[in-house]
């Protein structure tokens, strides 16, 4: 699929819209039969889902003026479904309809590892990081990272060579941290920094577990060096379990609170790395695998909209509540058609009402 550059419009102007996640997107231009159609349908679905006033839609100005800031900034967009999007991270029930990536871009169609761990690390567990991501890169593997300081700089700086994937949780013309954008400027040589968030969004705390679920999609695997027992790099490695993906830990002295986190992923089944062989053994078998999850836009509206009725309508949201729920509860419960039941649930998120938690399960806000 290759989009052109009015649907590349349509698809930037769904996304940055209120209320739209990339769950939601999918299921818009699923059921609409494209980005247009879904945006003018938002209103409406606001509506019917009890919102006061229809949520902010993205401008026809405000995509162009962010698609221009992209071509100045040497950044393109790729799109779900073209062939320049990371074929893994197509995979991920979330995967975002759009990322802005710069650098070389072919880099992202390269087998990659992620490695994470503590801001603070220790030096030990910097070289530790080091040394295996740059085994790794003789060996083919591109590793991917969050940009932050400690054990992402130093598997990023050990690799630039060899290619590594910035993952920004900010736009890509605000580098967090800051003294790291020389670092990402040495990494764009001969690797790649791609972000789902807008040019100009300065990233907030919620952003970076949103950045790390694209850290871990794009991977075969995650290895963790050093992680305290509450940490960003733990929550890599259970939507990297989420997802699907490998989940590789180094151990650690039970004196070290930056291993707390490391040791538990141990105890609980994580694969044990002391050298790059360790992880090199268990994704091997997963390369020759093929990956054939497209997305195109539909050339027609879907068959069966899915309208509800008052009751039925009245009957799933009282279902709802702060508790997340399955979807599959929510149909037998209710009684409605699988149909009926996901679009109160798109009403009522487009209406910002709803949010999708952990596993594909809804509440209400």
């Amino acid at each position: 699929m290759k989009l052109t550059d009015g649907q590349r419009l349509d698809w930037l102007r769904l996304i940055r819209s209120e209320n739209v996640g990339p769950r939601t997107f999918r299921v818009l231009v699923n059921r609409y039969g494209g980005a247009r159609a879904a945006l003018e349908a938002l209103p409406g679905l606001a509506r019917r889902g009890g919102a006061q006033a229809p949520g902010r839609i993205y401008s026809v100005e405000e995509a162009e003026r962010e698609i221009e800031t992209a071509k100045r900034q040497h950044a393109v967009f790729l799109a779900l479904g073209e062939p320049g999007y990371p074929a893994r991270l197509r995979m991920i029930d979330d995967a975002p309809p759009l990322i802005a990536a710069r650098g070389d871009i072919d880099a992202l169609k390269m087998p990659i590892v992620g490695i994470v761990g503590s801001r603070n690390a220790s030096a030990a567990g910097a070289k530790f990081a080091a040394q295996i991501a740059r085994e790794l890169g003789r060996e083919g593997f591109v590793i991917s990272s969050g940009l932050a300081r400690g054990i992402d700089a130093a598997a990023h700086r050990a690799t630039i060579e060899s290619g590594t994937v910035a993952v920004l949780a900010g736009g890509q013309d605000r580098i967090y941290p800051p003294e790291h954008k020389e670092l990402l400027d040495q990494i764009l040589e001969k690797g790649a920094a791609i972000s789902e968030m807008p040019f100009g969004w300065e990233p907030r705390a919620r952003d970076f577990p949103r950045r790390n679920r694209l850290i871990s999609g794009l991977s075969l695997g995650v290895l963790v060096v050093e992680a305290a027992r509450r940490s960003g790099s733990l929550i890599t490695a259970r939507m990297a379990l989420e997802q699907g993906r490998e989940v590789f830990a180094v151990p650690g002295s039970p004196l070290d609170p930056r291993c707390e986190g490391t040791n538990g992923l141990l105890k609980q089944g994580a694969a044990l790395v002391t050298e790059a062989n360790d992880i090199i053994g268990v994704i091997s078998p997963i390369l020759g695998r093929t990956i054939e999850l497209p997305m195109e836009e539909p050339e027609h509206e879907l068959g069966d909209t899915g309208d509800a009725a008052p009751d039925e309508r009245r009957r799933i949201i009282s279902l709802l509540g702060p508790t997340p729920v399955d979807i599959d509860d929510l149909i037998r419960l209710s009684g409605a058609r699988p149909a009926v039941v996901r679009t109160v649930l798109l009403e009522l998120e487009i209406a910002g009402k709803l949010e999708w938690q952990a596993g594909g399960r809804v509440a209400l806000l």
